[in-house]
C-alpha cells in the first residue's frame, strides 16, 4: 500500500496500541464465495487521530493449529526456550512460532538451509536438483504451494534444533489495512474491511495471518489487538469544493466509504463518482446499502457498478470507465481528482490502461501526449493510487 509514516503519537509501530474489536460483521451475503468482514477496532484513550485516507497496521498471531503442526513436524515439544534477535529475554518456541516469527512464506535460503542438513540422499538430491540455477521458475512454483510444515515432512531426514530453526525464519509483520471510517463521525473506532484469506494448496488448508486473527481468533471486547496508525498522502483535495472519482472494486471501497462520510459530514460541495464492481450484486455488494442511500440522497452524484459474474461476458470497472469515458473526460477536464484503491497486480494496471485510453480518445492525444498528461495529474496529486 502507499503508506508512507506512522503516526507521531505515544503508540507507533515500536509500542502499538492495545486496541478491541467491536464490530464483526460480515459484508457478503449467504451463498457468496467470498468472505470479507467490516471490522471495527476501538482506539479511546489511545490518542490515535487519524485522517481519511490513513491506514491501520495491525500485528497478527499465527493460528495455533498451524503452529502446533509445526511443532510437531520439528519432533519437538514447544517448551524449549529460544533467543530472538534484539530481544533480551529468551521465549518458549511456541510463544515465537506464534507472535514472533512468519511460519508461511519461505525462500531459497531455506531450501539450502533444508539441503545442509538432510542426512538422506534421496533427499539431498531433490533438494540440489531445486537449487539449480536452471530451476528457478520450477523453485519459485514449488515454494508457493508449500509452507514450512510441508518442507519439514517432504524431507524427513532433515533435523533442526529449536534455536536453529527460528534462526531461519523472518520476522511476521504487521499488516495494513485502509481505514473504511471518518474521525468525524467515529472518533473513537477505526473501521476495516477486510478479506478473509482461506485457500487450499498441497492438500492442506491455509489461512491468511491476520486476516483470519481479526476474523475468527480474536474475542470481542477483549484488548488484546495492537495496533499503530499509518499516516498516508492519500488525500481528498484541500478545496472541498472539488470533483472527485472512485475507483475502489472490493476491498478497495475501504476509503471511499470514509471519504464519502467525510464528505457528506463536511457539507463539501464537490460532487462524487465511484466506481465499485466485485462478483455479484446479490452477495457481494459491500456496504451497498450505504452507498444505495447516498446516492439517493444526491450525496453520491454518480454510482457506476460491475459485477463480473452477473452475466456471461465479465465486465469489470474499467469497462464500466470507457462506456462513461466521455462524462468521465469531462470531470477530468474539469479538474476532479481520480483516485484508485486495490489490487495492484491487475485491476489497478487495468484502470490505467483505461485511462489512458481515454485521454487518448475523448482527449484527441497522441500515445505519448496522454502518457505525459497522466504524469502530469499524478505529479499534481490529481491522480492518486493506494494499492496492494
Amino acid at each position: 500500500m502507499t503508506k508512507e509514516t506512522e503516526a507521531t503519537s505515544v503508540y507507533s509501530k515500536n509500542h502499538p496500541f492495545l486496541s478491541s474489536i467491536v464490530e464483526n460483521r460480515p459484508l457478503n451475503q449467504p451463498g457468496s464465495q467470498k468472505d470479507t468482514r467490516h471490522i471495527a477496532l476501538e482506539i479511546s484513550g489511545s490518542g490515535i487521530e487519524y485522517e481519511v485516507g490513513d491506514s491501520l497496521g495491525v500485528f497478527p498471531t499465527n493460528d495455533p493449529r498451524a503452529v502446533e503442526e509445526l511443532i510437531a513436524a520439528l519432533g519437538s515439544k514447544g517448551d524449549e526456550p529460544v533467543a530472538l534477535p534484539r530481544e533480551e529475554e529468551r521465549i518458549s518456541l511456541r510463544e515465537a512460532l506464534t507472535q514472533r516469527l512468519n511460519i508461511t512464506m519461505q525462500s531459497k535460503k531455506f531450501l539450502q538451509a533444508l539441503l545442509e542438513r538432510a542426512t538422506d540422499p534421496a533427499d539431498q538430491e531433490r533438494l540440489d536438483a531445486l537449487l539449480k540455477p536452471e530451476a528457478r521458475a520450477a523453485m519459485t512454483e514449488y515454494l508457493k504451494n508449500r509452507e514450512c510444515v510441508d518442507l519439514l515432512e517432504e524431507y524427513p531426514s532433515v533435523r533442526f534444533e529449536p534455536q536453529d530453526f527460528v534462526e531461519q525464519l523472518k520476522r511476521l509483520v504487521p499488516r495494513l489495512y485502509s481505514i473504511a471510517s471518518s474521525p468525524l463521525l467515529y472518533p473513537e473506532a477505526v473501521h476495516l474491511t477486510v478479506a478473509v484469506v482461506r485457500y487450499r494448496t498441497n492438500n492442506r488448508d491455509r489461512v491468511g495471518v491476520c486476516s483470519t486473527y481479526l476474523a475468527d481468533r480474536v474475542e470481542p471486547g477483549v484488548k488484546e489487538v495492537p495496533v499503530f496508525l499509518a499516516k498516508s498522502h492519500f488525500r481528498l483535495p484541500e478545496d472541498a469544493d472539488r470533483d472527485i472519482i472512485m475507483v475502489g472494486p472490493g476491498t478497495g471501497i475501504a476509503p471511499f466509504r470514509a471519504f464519502l462520510q467525510e464528505r457528506v459530514a463536511l457539507g463539501s460541495k464537490g460532487r462524487n463518482w465511484l466506481f465499485f464492481g466485485d462478483q455479484r450484486r446479490d452477495y457481494d455488494y459491500l456496504y451497498g446499502e450505504e452507498l444505495e442511500q447516498y446516492y439517493s440522497d444526491g450525496k453520491l452524484h454518480r454510482l457506476d457498478l460491475a459485477f463480473s459474474r452477473d452475466q456471461e461476458k465479465k465486465v469489470y470497472v474499467q469497462h464500466r470507465m470507457l462506456e462513461k469515458a466521455e462524462v468521465l473526460w469531462e470531470w477530468i477536464n474539469g479538474g476532479c481528482l481520480f483516485y484508485v484503491c486495490g489490487d495492484a497486480h491487475r485491476m489497478a494496471k487495468d484502470v490505467d490502461a483505461a485511462l489512458h485510453q481515454i485521454a487518448r480518445e475523448q482527449g484527441g492525444m497522441s500515445e505519448e501526449e496522454a502518457a505525459s498528461y497522466i504524469k502530469l495529474m499524478r505529479k499534481e496529486r490529481r491522480y492518486q493510487r493506494d494499492v496492494y
